[in-house]
Order: structure tokens, then C-alpha cells, then sequence
């Protein structure tokens, strides 16, 4: 299983996009926005857990929010991704 740990308090929107671009394996067209990141989320094929921690020190509340929304989203759709949240 793949295990990616995302801490929301040293994380910005670049970052967050560039460290699972590198983590995940995503392909080169991958957007960095969050409509390709729950594509590419729901496309992984490995089991995947993705652990975010200090959620509520990311620095822009409301994208953090719609963010989750999203990994939520794909995991609900694909059973080889897990969230948490600490």
C-alpha cells in the first residue's frame, strides 16, 4: 500500500499539486487543479492512503475545504484510495 502523509501547515496549493504529482505517479498532463486531481485520483490502481494533517492550518481555509470535498469524492468512487484526516 501507498502511504502519503500531506501536511496542511507547511502546504500550498503548488506544493500540495507537485508533492502528489511526485507521489502518485501522476502523468505529464496532469492539471495540477482539483478537477484532473479527482480524475487521476479515481484512475489510481494501487491502494492508496492519504493522511492529512493540520488540515485547519492550511493557510486558505475555503480550498482546503473544496479540496477534501474532492479526495472524498474519489475515494467514495474508487476503492483503492483511503482518506484520513488528523
Amino acid at each position: 500500500m501507498k502511504q502519503v502523509v500531506l501536511d496542511g501547515a507547511v502546504l500550498d496549493r503548488t506544493s500540495l499539486h507537485n508533492t502528489l504529482s511526485r507521489e502518485l505517479a501522476f502523468p505529464e498532463w496532469y492539471g495540477r487543479n482539483l478537477d484532473a486531481l479527482y480524475d487521476c485520483l479515481g484512475d489510481l490502481c494501487e491502494e492508496t492512503e492519504l493522511t492529512l494533517r493540520n488540515w485547519d492550518a492550511w493557510s486558505d481555509q475555503h480550498y482546503a475545504d473544496r479540496l477534501l470535498r474532492v479526495m472524498r469524492d474519489a475515494a467514495a468512487e474508487n476503492d483503492n484510495l483511503t482518506i484520513s484526516v488528523e
